[in-house]
């Protein structure tokens, strides 16, 4: 148990310090996040989800499970999503910032090092798969959602997909590997996507933290507990249904992917809502103070929800 307490502190450790940089920066300083939030979506990003995807090493079988699995918890998550925020009153924009928080997980900074410790390597190779699926819905599917809670949808929404270039980046990615085009992980152009992709993570934090200062914390939270209820005790629930019914042939697999469906809210729907929404309120509240209290809750949260959870699936009681 002393272990798995320490991963936790090294994984949530990190995040936790550099988005409280940020906080204690934004409490002294004047910073606007916006211009820090297009660097990440225009440029660092896509060089993060470029280089990921070109250098890892995706086995074809468990893609192909990977994908299905990623798909249909995302289905799943949101049309409870509407469900829950409809029954409880929600409008747009709060709508589509509860379906963000729902249907994307921290799989990446917090997903990779925790399923690393818990199930080694073939824990680590399939958090970084499940994030490389992810990272084609969220600046797909995710810049969708996020152009509708500023008002836009139907063609107009989807059309602003194309102007974000983290899509191209996945496209990329692909096809380099299709045609055996990717440089050598040490040539120049691959390490300096990796040093500009890397820069992302902490900037991304550091923007959780600026915007954390900026939030009515009280109005925020006391509308945030449905989505940090479905993100935090469904959302596990369901990634169990959904690997019971797809039948991974190697367990560890199974058990990871339930893990990476039960982390907290990620941080890039936070990035997404600023870029589309920035300034947009419901019920007094900025729908990025609403994100990012989702991500604070769910982010502490998940030391005991995920700790229950690795005893759980470890014992091999449920899969």
């Amino acid at each position: 148990m002393a272990d798995l307490l320490g991963i936790f502190a090294s994984a949530i450790g990190p995040i936790v310090t550099i988005a409280g940089v940020g906080y204690v920066l934004a409490t002294v300083k004047q910073i606007d996040p916006e211009p820090l939030n297009t660097a990440v979506v225009y440029v660092l990003a896509p060089a993060l989800v470029f280089h990921s995807l070109a250098v890892t090493e995706l086995a074809a079988a468990t893609l192909a499970r990977v994908t299905v699995g990623v798909v249909l918890f995302t289905a799943a998550m949101w049309g409870l999503a509407e469900l829950t925020g409809r029954a409880t009153g929600e409008r747009e924009p709060a709508l589509s910032a509860l379906v963000l928080v729902a249907i994307f997980t921290n799989s990446g900074n917090l997903g990779i090092p925790v399923s690393d410790f818990a199930f080694g390597d073939v824990g680590r190779e399939t958090a970084v798969l499940y994030l490389s699926i992810q990272s084609v819905l969220m600046y797909t599917l995710g810049v969708y959602i996020a152009s509708r809670s500023s008002g836009s949808a139907g063609l107009e929404g989807v059309r602003r997909v194309f102007y974000i270039p983290l899509a191209y980046a996945v496209v990329a990615a692909l096809v380099a590997r299709a045609l055996d085009l990717v440089p050598p992980a040490d040539a120049a152009a691959m390490e300096t996507l990796q040093l500009v992709g890397d820069a992302s993570i902490p900037l991304m934090l550091l923007i959780l933290g600026i915007q954390l200062a900026r939030t009515d914390t009280a109005s925020a939270v006391s509308r945030a507990w449905s989505a940090t209820a479905l993100k935090m005790v469904v959302a596990p629930l369901i990634g169990l249904g959904i690997a019971l019914l797809i039948g991974f042939e190697n367990p560890t697999v199974a058990r990871v992917f339930v893990l990476e469906t039960a982390m907290p809210a990620a941080v890039t729907p936070l990035i997404l809502v600023i870029e589309f929404a920035g300034g947009v309120r419901s019920e007094g509240v900025l729908v990025s103070e609403y994100v990012s209290t989702c991500v604070f809750l769910t982010t502490l949260l998940a030391i005991p929800v995920l700790t229950v959870l690795i005893a759980v699936l470890q014992s091999g009681v449920v899969l």
